[in-house]
């Protein structure tokens, strides 16, 4: 839903409603909305520009593997200074996912 909303596929455009949707996403950690969100975060696109939240995002993202999001990590962090940076990794190292985990249902027995 946030890369409809960001993009305005079927739905109007509207980058805050997108930031959402990947917020919800990023929150079930998901790579791929964590990486949307940084880059949102990094370009001030439906949220103020903040490069400690896009470098937490990119950081997550990074994490699981996505290597586009840490090749983004590692630009940004040549844009930053050193505290900011220690302080996107100490937010990324204390993240916490906040969604319902998906959890596959048993199959029906009759």
């Amino acid at each position: 839903m946030g890369a409809m909303y960001s993009m305005g596929q079927g739905v109007p455009k509207d980058n805050g409603e997108a930031v959402k949707w990947f917020l919800k996403a990023a929150d079930q950690e998901l790579a791929e909305a964590q990486y949307d969100l940084g880059v949102m975060y990094s370009i001030g696109q439906g949220v103020p520009k903040d490069y400690v939240q896009a470098y937490m995002w990119f950081d997550l993202a990074g994490e699981q593997g996505y290597l586009e999001a840490q090749n983004y990590r590692d630009e940004l962090a040549k844009m930053m200074n050193p505290a900011q940076v220690a302080e996107a990794k100490r937010l990324a190292k204390e993240w916490k996912p906040k969604g319902i985990g998906y959890i596959s249902p048993k199959p029906f027995s009759r």
